[in-house]
């Protein structure tokens, strides 16, 4: 497990390179955490759908293997509806920034 530092906070904030983006189905590139509550708020429940179901958690993926956060990942891992997942992406950020001292 990760000791989440004030450094370690802010660079799970930033944005992630280029090629580690995360593609929606629905065209959308989400380069950051703050992007991808916005991403969650806005898709439609087909698109959640198509990356979230019982066979693959993608959100909860990407930001296990490309931001490094666990927490994070494991409450995506149980967020079964859009508006669960936003919820657990924003007060995510909200901890992060306090944690960062930014926002």
């Amino acid at each position: 497990m990760v000791r989440i530092t004030k450094t370690v906070a802010a660079n799970w904030l930033a944005d992630v390179p280029g090629e580690k983006c995360f593609w929606s189905t629905d065209g959308r590139v989400v380069k950051n955490l703050a992007e991808l509550e916005a991403s969650l708020r806005e898709m439609s429940d087909a698109t959640y759908c198509y990356h979230y179901n019982d066979f693959k958690s993608d959100f909860s993926q990407w930001v296990q293997d490309v931001i490094g956060d666990e927490k994070l990942a494991r409450d995506l891992c149980k967020s079964s509806t859009r508006a669960r997942a936003a919820r657990s992406v924003a007060e995510r950020i909200a901890w992060l920034q306090a944690k960062a001292g930014v926002g």
